[in-house]
């Protein structure tokens, strides 16, 4: 029985049971134990309440902002790649000017849509928003060579100024470790949040040092400290005379710490891993794929367009930890507030963004995913169960229709990993 049937019947059963003489009491008591299934103790204190007068339906405030208003809403956060709710807040004003050229907005609607708390529109999204979670593997092997000549950094930076970076490799490998593979080298500066990636093929002391130099010639400021972790990958001589000549300040964070990385780790899942999963990329022609989408549409969208927030202080108030963040902004926005980065670059980025849609950017990254998804080594990569089975397809999924969606759309039950075990959601 439901909640809601249970109480009609105790509302049904009481008065009869209140004036039954003693001895009907008792086969009222057996049967409505049987029905309920609740204890007889509790079945009779149950009985012996006074029964409340019925309270009043509550009435229910309509809707503030209609239906048109979260429409327009739900187009602007696909195509911004389901950002949360503060920082679709902070976008709306940098993406409503755009929204207009695509959708009729009247002003009374924009007007809304500006307003909009960040708690209202986690409410009226709630039912568009669906992710799945899957564990990260990595494959970092630990690198010997060298670790007595770079200090560990033992505090996080506390810089007011671009150019302290975050290093780490993001494995394409797949369900199979052996050969060569792709690896993503994100870089993430600690004081604006500006990403920068790139695709290389093996993860050799001359891919990495190449990679790095052409990341450093890409951001829009000059590159004075580097932090990665302890993978052989980073810790060699090749990288750290790099870093020497150039006069960059080459740090590495402590053995099997990974909050020691913590911004470029978080960037590894929304710059990195959201967008091309745990498929296996090990051909040239993906690496060139992945590159052009890296160089060109994704860095604008995720630094120009997207904002985010950052943790400025922790309190303790006695077992809990308060956290204040500052305002969701952009990479470019807190570029240009701190007043560093080449002059020339910055200006040019800022043209960028005054021309260039939003909207017309995400297509574009849809499309060349697309391309990505096609060149995945599908025999070495995840794959799923169908619905009601324990054992794996044979057959891949198809990828979502947007860029930044997970595209697990199975229902709750029906999901499930690569060896039969349910996903946890």
């Amino acid at each position: 029985m439901t909640p809601t049937a249970r109480r009609e019947y105790v509302r049904a059963v009481r008065p009869r049971y209140t004036l039954a003489p003693w001895s009907a009491k008792r086969g009222i008591l057996d049967e409505f134990c049987a029905t309920t299934g609740y204890h007889r103790k509790y079945a009779i204190a149950l009985l012996n309440r006074p029964q409340r007068p019925a309270e009043p339906a509550r009435r229910r405030r309509p809707a503030t902002y209609p239906e048109q208003v979260i429409t327009i809403l739900a187009a602007i956060w696909e195509a911004a790649g389901c950002p949360w709710s503060t920082r679709l807040h902070a976008l709306l004003p940098l993406w409503l000017p755009w929204a207009r050229r695509h959708f009729a907005i009247a002003p009374t609607l924009e007007r809304q849509v500006r307003t909009i708390s960040p708690r209202t529109i986690d409410r009226r999204l709630q039912t568009r928003k669906r992710q799945v979670r899957r564990r990260l593997y990595g494959r970092t092997k630990p690198g010997t060579l060298l670790k007595h000549h770079i200090p560990i950094r033992t505090q996080h930076w506390n810089v007011t100024t671009p150019g302290f970076a975050e290093v780490d490799l993001v494995s394409h490998s797949g369900n199979w470790a052996d050969g060569e593979f792709l690896q993503s080298l994100n870089l993430t500066d600690i004081h604006t949040g500006w990403v920068e990636s790139r695709a290389v093929l093996g993860k050799t002391q001359r891919a990495v040092r190449a990679a790095v130099a052409e990341l450093r010639a890409a951001l829009p400021f000059p590159l004075q400290g580097l932090d990665a972790d302890n993978g052989s990958e980073f810790i060699n001589l090749s990288l750290f005379q790099y870093c020497r000549a150039h006069q960059i300040q080459f740090t590495r964070g402590r053995p099997y710490k990974k909050d020691d990385n913590a911004h470029v780790e978080q960037k590894n899942w929304t710059s990195v891993r959201k967008l091309l999963g745990w498929d296996r990329y090990d051909s040239l022609e993906a690496q060139q794929a992945i590159n052009d989408l890296y160089r060109h549409e994704l860095r604008l969208m995720l630094n120009l367009y997207q904002p985010s927030v950052k943790l400025v202080r922790k309190t303790r108030v006695g077992a809990r930890l308060r956290r204040q963040y500052d305002r969701p902004q952009t990479p470019l926005d807190r570029l240009l507030t701190s007043g560093g980065g080449d002059p020339g670059q910055v200006r040019a980025l800022v043209r960028e963004r005054a021309r260039r849609d939003p909207f017309i950017l995400a297509a574009a990254i849809d499309r060349k995913l697309q391309r990505i998804y096609r060149l995945a080594n599908r025999r070495h990569s995840p794959r799923l169960a169908l619905p009601g089975s324990t054992t794996p397809s044979p057959r891949f999924f198809p990828r979502p229709r947007h860029w930044n969606h997970d595209w697990f759309f199975l229902p709750r039950a029906s999901r499930r990993s690569t060896t039969g075990a349910p996903v946890r959601i």
